[in-house]
């Protein structure tokens, strides 16, 4: 019998402290997470321990509910060109959260699996079930308390999942020396969109020990925001604001901007962006420069979200990349209830 489960990661100011669950049913699920972690890789651990646990059922076919399509491109689109290239993307750059794509790839071995992509947030109850936990779990390490690990899976071997990439993540985001471009948008780990492309015009020595996650400051996300606004706007902004920050996280999901669908769905049909180098950049630039991208996962370290109006919101923030970090600003628009990124300008930190 097929077994359905949702997988589903949190990381609360990605990077910061993160969770990661599986969920079949009340009775049958699993959640853990670390201090310092990033949503990707909880999204991955969350999948990774799902085999793990299910190891002693291998005739057993997994079907997993995942709304990242960073992991299902990964795991059944990326994975094998990565090995074959010796964990390295086609600019010769190390993949990322490579601990644990390798732990998967070993547990995926003589399994039979499927994986549905499910849109988070969209009242999917299990994907729904997942994300509480997830995030419970990262809330709970925030609290600098244990999580609640869930009653597991019926069977599992407990030691077959002890001892995992879930103790032990990698160190997550690197400060590097940056230089700008002349040819390529900002909008990205150097131009353009987080092209990985290009990175390689960037330093990335030493990457591990460059910047520690626990001298991240996250703010507070609705402190910064204008006590006096429009009442309006300010009965609707915590959903409304936490949405713009998800569809910006969203835009810079690599699997996302592959997909000239629902990349051309989140940006606004007069969407503009201005590089580093002062060109303006046009919404078909950027579609056409997606889908020649293989770009590298980015932390999103949000700095501001202020409103400007009741349908415009603008956010600034910090994305961080093995290749370094660049402060950017977004500006997006509401029209019937439909958020899109309007203009986009990004400034490479030195």
């Amino acid at each position: 019998m097929t077994i359905v489960a949702a997988a589903d990661g949190s990381a609360l100011g990605n990077p910061g402290p993160a969770g990661w669950a599986w969920y079949v049913d009340d009775n049958c699920w699993g959640a853990g997470g670390w201090p310092h972690g990033t949503n990707n890789m909880g999204e991955l651990m969350a999948v990774l321990d799902l085999f793990k646990s299910t190891a002693h059922l291998p005739e057993e076919p997994l079907h997993i509910l995942c709304d990242s399509q960073y992991v299902i491109n990964s795991v059944t689109k990326w994975m094998p060109g990565w090995k074959r290239k010796g964990w390295r993307k086609s600019d010769g750059k190390p993949v990322l959260n490579v601990e644990l794509l390798k732990e998967i790839d070993a547990a995926i071995a003589g399994r039979k699996y499927t994986f549905e992509w499910v849109k988070g947030h969209a009242g999917h109850d299990l994907n729904e079930a997942a994300d509480d936990r997830a995030r419970d779990a990262a809330t709970a390490y925030q609290a600098k308390r244990a999580p609640n690990p869930g009653p597991g899976f019926p069977g599992a071997v407990q030691s077959a999942i002890e001892g995992s990439a879930a103790e032990v993540p990698a160190p997550v985001g690197a400060r590097a020396a940056a230089g700008a471009s002349d040819k390529k948008p900002v909008y990205g780990t150097a131009d353009p969109m987080i092209s990985s492309s290009t990175a390689g015009q960037f330093s990335t020595a030493p990457t591990q020990t460059a910047l520690l996650l626990d001298e991240l400051e996250q703010p507070d996300l609705f402190s910064m925001l204008d006590d006096e606004a429009d009442p309006a706007f300010t009965e609707q902004r915590p959903a409304a604001l936490e949405t713009v920050v998800q569809l910006e996280r969203e835009l810079l999901d690599p699997a996302v901007r592959a997909d000239p669908l629902r990349a051309g769905e989140l940006l606004h049909p007069d969407f503009e962006e201005v590089g580093a180098s002062g060109r303006q950049w046009t919404r078909q630039e950027i579609l056409e420069m997606f889908a020649d991208d293989e770009s590298d996962s980015v932390d999103l370290q949000v700095l501001s979200l202020a409103q400007l109006d009741t349908n415009t919101a603008l956010l600034t923030y910090r994305s961080v990349t093995p290749a370094g970090s660049t402060l950017r600003s977004s500006l997006w628009q509401s029209d019937n209830g439909q958020w899109r990124l309007r203009f986009h300008q990004g400034t490479l930190e030195s």
